[in-house]
């Protein structure tokens, strides 16, 4: 006697979102990522990307982060366009310009007392994770760095994730001048919580609307 034949469910088809949606998703990933961001700023922290590059300028230079993470993310736009296409770089610009808003603004609505550094590293990071996770579903992202990254890789091969930690490692080394010994450990960790959100929530075929 033959087994019974078990016959998989069918798969819901991808649904788009709508503009409405959309636009709440890039307004709220964006404002995980700034609520993060401030508290990296409150206690001093760096992180990679390009949010550590304009943190870096920042910290070296004395100008607003957000007028800085905004500078640094137009070379990119071009690149986003050829690799993703018109849809996924107007979403991203839209991104990039509401996180430059929202650093400069947030600092006026809330001011922190008190703040632990270790919290800060800890929910700081997981806060920018929960943003990112929210902006890739929504087929956006802060733009910079991560798309030169997969742009090296599909043009010359090179491991996205290998290109990717040298560029943060580099970041966070040359921050060296502006953040001692135990704000660098914490800015690991901090990096340490952000990606540790994204691994345990970010995963292909969970999330089919696009």
């Amino acid at each position: 006697m033959s087994a019974p034949t078990v016959t998989a469910p069918p798969q819901a088809s991808p649904q788009r979102h709508t503009l409405f949606e959309d636009l709440q998703g890039l307004l709220t990933g964006t404002l995980f990522v700034a609520l993060g961001l401030l508290l990296f700023r409150h206690a001093g922290l760096v992180t990679g990307g390009t949010v550590g590059l304009a943190f870096l300028a920042h910290y070296a230079s004395g100008l607003p982060f957000g007028a800085l993470f905004f500078a640094l993310n137009l070379p990119f736009y071009w690149l986003a366009f050829r690799r993703m296409g018109a849809r996924f770089t107007l979403k991203t610009l839209a991104a990039v310009t509401l996180l430059s808003a929202l650093t400069e603004t947030l600092p006026r609505w809330m001011h922190l007392d008190a703040l632990n550094p270790v919290f800060a590293a800890v929910a700081g990071g997981l806060l920018v994770g929960a943003g990112f996770i929210i902006l890739f579903r929504h087929r956006a992202s802060l733009g910079g760095l991560n798309v030169l990254v997969l742009w090296l890789q599909d043009r010359f091969g090179w491991r996205a994730g290998v290109v990717q930690f040298l560029f943060d490692a580099t970041i966070l080394l040359a921050s060296a001048p502006w953040v001692d010994l135990q704000r660098m450990a914490l800015s690991v960790l901090a990096a340490a919580a952000m990606n540790f959100a994204l691994a345990v929530n970010h995963k292909p075929g969970r999330y089919i609307a696009y």
